[in-house]
C-alpha cells in the first residue's frame, strides 16, 4: 500500500531535508557578511566614543551644578563639559575616517563579488 502526499507535505519534507544537508554560502550572503565586516568596527567605535563623550559631558554638568564636588568648581565643570562635547563632535569625524579606511581596504573584494552577482 503506497501513500501519496500533497504538494504542501512534499515541500515540508524538502525543507526538512535541506536543513540536514550541507549548506553552502551564496555570493549574496558573502557580500552581506563582507559589508558587515567593513562597517562593524566603525559602528562599535562610534557607539563607544558617543557613550564616553556623553558621560564626560554629564560629569561636567554635575560638577557645574554642585552635585559632584564643591560648589566653587564651576569653571572645572565647564572645562570637563566642553571636553565631553569635543569627544562627541570628534566622534563623527573619527567614525568617517575608520569607515573610509576599511572601505578602501575591502573595496576590491566587495566590487569583485558584486560584479560577479550582477553578471558584469
Amino acid at each position: 500500500m503506497e501513500f501519496s502526499y500533497d504538494e504542501k507535505q512534499l515541500q515540508t519534507a524538502q525543507n526538512i531535508r535541506e536543513s540536514y544537508g550541507e549548506r553552502r554560502e551564496t555570493d549574496l550572503e558573502k557580500l552581506r557578511r563582507l559589508d558587515e565586516k567593513v562597517k562593524r568596527p566603525a559602528d562599535i567605535l562610534a557607539y563607544t566614543l558617543g557613550v564616553i563623550g556623553a558621560l564626560i559631558l554629564g560629569v561636567g554638568m554635575c560638577i557645574c551644578m554642585g552635585v559632584l564636588g564643591a560648589s566653587n568648581l564651576f569653571a572645572l565643570g565647564i572645562v570637563v563639559g566642553v571636553a565631553g562635547i569635543a569627544v562627541v563632535v570628534a566622534n563623527y569625524f573619527i567614525y568617517r575616517a575608520v569607515l573610509n579606511s576599511r572601505k578602501k581596504k575591502y573595496s576590491a573584494e566587495v566590487l569583485a563579488l558584486s560584479d560577479k552577482i550582477l553578471g558584469r
